[in-house]
C-alpha cells in the first residue's frame, strides 16, 4: 500500500541515504587523471580535443602554423570544404532555402545546382508529414514539460511506424534521415503546442506545413497562431539553422551519433541518443542561459550604456556574486575558438537588422557592449590560456526572443538544425567504419577478498 501511495518522483529518506553511498562510491581523485595521463573530458591540458576520428563533413579552425609557429587566427568553419561565412554571403537576400542547400551539401558532398536544389526541396516537402493520427496518439499523450524529451519520444516511436527500421544500408538510412530532417520541425512545434495546451491551459493550434515553404518559413508558419512572418524573420531563422547544423565530429551530440552508430543499431535509436546529449545544458541549452543572464543584468543596472556599471556586473558574475552564482559569463568563450567564433560574426549582422525591424536597438547595443567588455574583464580576472570571444549562443537567444519563439523551443531549434549534421555523420560512420567504438578506462580500486553476507560488518 505504501508503494502505491508514494509519488513517482519522491525522494525518500531511504533513497537519500543510498544516494550518499552512491556519491561516495563514485568519487575519483582528480589527481589520478594526471597520474595516469588520462585526458579528462577527452581534452588535453590546453583544452584541445583528443583526436578520435577522421571526417570529411566539416572542419573547425582556430589556429594555423605560421613560420613554424602555431598561431591563433579568427575562427573558421567549413562545410565540405566551403567556408560557412562565404556560403551565407552567397545566398540572395530573398532566398529562404539556404538551410536546404546546406543539407544537400552535408549529405552529398557538393553544393547543389539550382535544379538539384529544387528537386531536393521537393523530396523533403514530400517527407514533411507524420503518420496518420501520430499527433493525437503520440505527441498529445502525456506531453512532457521538456520539448527535447517529447522530441526524443516521438523519434523512438517512429521506429514502430517504419516497415524496415533496422536496415542499415545506405539507401534505407538516407530515407530515414531525410524523413527525420523533414519531420523535426513538426515534431518540435506540435510538441510545444501540446505542452502549451495541457500545461498553460492555452488553445491547441495545429497548422499543417506548406509544401512551398522552406524549413524556417514552416517553423514560423506552424508555430504562430496567425501563421504570419516577415521575410527578414524567415531569413534570420534560415541563417540560424545553417550556422547550427554542423560543427565538426567532436561536439558531444555528433560524437554520440558516431559512437552509437558504430554498434550498428537503428537510426531512430541513434538520433534519440544524440537528442539526449544535446538536451544537456553544457551542450544545447547555453543560449537560454545567456537570455536569463541578460534579464538579470538589465534588472541590476540603471544605465545600459554605462561601461562601468556593465563591467562591474560582469566582474560580479565572475566572482559568483550575480545571476546564478556559477562564476560564468554565458555566451563568452568556446572550446575551440579563441579570437572569434565565425558563426557569431556571421549571425551578428542579421540580429542587428532584426533588432531595427523590431525597435529593439537599445537591447542589441547592450549585447554589443557586453561582447566588447566581457573579454577584457575575463582577461583581468582570470588566468586564461587562449583568447575569449562571443560564441554563437551569445546572439541566438536574443534573436529567438525577437522572433517570439517560446523558450521551450530554443534547444529543439538547435536540434532541427543539427539533425542534418547528425545524419551526415551517421552515414559516414556506417560507410567507413567496421569497428564498434570501445575506448579504454583504467581503474584504481584494489582487489579484495569476497566476504559472505553473514560475516560482513
Amino acid at each position: 500500500m505504501a508503494n502505491e501511495e508514494r509519488s513517482f518522483s519522491e525522494i525518500t529518506p531511504e533513497l537519500q541515504k543510498l544516494a550518499g553511498l552512491a556519491d561516495k562510491a563514485s568519487e575519483v581523485d582528480p589527481q589520478l587523471y594526471i597520474d595516469y595521463n588520462v585526458q579528462r573530458g577527452l581534452r588535453d591540458m590546453n583544452g584541445k580535443g583528443v583526436l578520435v576520428g577522421i571526417t570529411n563533413i566539416s572542419e573547425v579552425n582556430s589556429k594555423r602554423i605560421i613560420d613554424g609557429v602555431e598561431t591563433p587566427i579568427p575562427g573558421e568553419l567549413f562545410y565540405r570544404g566551403y567556408n560557412v561565412q562565404d556560403i551565407v554571403k552567397g545566398l540572395s537576400p530573398d532566398n529562404h532555402f539556404g538551410f536546404e542547400e546546406c543539407i544537400y551539401l552535408l549529405l552529398f558532398g557538393h553544393l547543389p545546382t539550382l535544379e538539384e536544389r529544387d528537386e531536393f526541396v521537393r523530396i523533403l516537402a514530400g517527407y514533411r508529414s507524420l503518420p496518420p493520427n501520430f499527433v493525437r496518439d503520440v505527441i498529445m499523450k502525456k506531453p512532457s514539460k521538456n520539448m527535447m524529451n517529447s522530441l526524443a519520444r516521438s523519434v523512438l516511436t517512429l521506429y514502430s511506424y517504419d516497415d524496415d527500421p533496422d536496415n542499415t544500408s545506405v539507401p534505407n538510412v538516407l530515407r530515414q534521415c531525410m524523413q527525420l530532417i523533414a519531420d523535426f520541425p513538426l515534431l518540435s512545434v506540435y510538441g510545444y503546442q501540446s505542452y502549451r495546451h495541457y500545461y498553460d491551459l492555452d488553445s491547441l493550434i495545429i497548422h499543417r506545413p506548406k509544401e512551398e515553404y522552406s524549413t524556417s518559413e514552416n517553423i514560423l508558419h506552424c508555430l504562430r497562431d496567425d501563421k504570419k512572418f516577415t521575410p527578414l524573420e524567415a531569413k534570420l531563422l534560415d541563417v540560424a539553422l545553417i550556422l547550427h547544423m554542423e560543427h565538426g565530429g567532436g561536439n558531444n551530440s555528433t560524437f554520440t551519433t558516431h559512437l552509437v552508430s558504430s554498434t550498428m543499431t537503428d537510426t531512430y535509436s541513434v538520433i534519440a541518443a544524440a537528442l539526449g546529449s544535446l538536451k544537456g545544458p553544457r551542450h544545447g541549452g547555453a543560449n537560454l542561459k545567456v537570455v536569463h543572464m541578460f534579464d538579470d543584468l538589465k534588472a541590476n543596472i540603471t544605465d545600459w550604456t554605462d561601461e562601468k556599471q556593465v563591467s562591474d556586473y560582469l566582474r560580479a558574475l565572475l566572482h559568483k556574486e550575480a545571476f546564478d552564482k556559477k562564476g560564468l559569463i554565458y555566451g563568452m568563450g568556446h572550446a575551440v575558438y579563441s579570437l572569434s567564433d565565425p558563426r557569431a560574426v556571421t549571425f551578428k549582422g542579421f540580429v542587428e537588422a532584426l533588432s531595427k525591424e523590431k525597435g529593439r536597438e537599445d537591447e542589441y547595443a547592450l549585447y554589443d557592449l557586453v561582447a566588447k567588455l566581457a573579454p577584457q574583464v575575463i582577461a583581468e580576472e582570470r588566468k586564461i590560456y587562449k583568447g575569449v570571444c562571443p560564441n554563437v549562443d551569445f546572439y541566438s537567444g536574443f534573436a529567438y526572443q525577437m522572433l517570439n519563439l517560446p523558450e521551450e523551443l530554443y534547444t529543439p531549434i538547435f536540434a532541427i538544425a543539427r539533425i542534418a549534421g547528425w545524419s551526415a555523420h551517421r552515414l559516414e560512420e556506417l560507410c567507413h567504419s567496421d569497428k564498434i567504438m570501445r575506448p579504454a578506462y583504467t581503474t584504481f580500486t584494489p582487489h579484495q577478498e569476497y566476504v559472505p553476507i553473514e560475516k560482513r560488518s
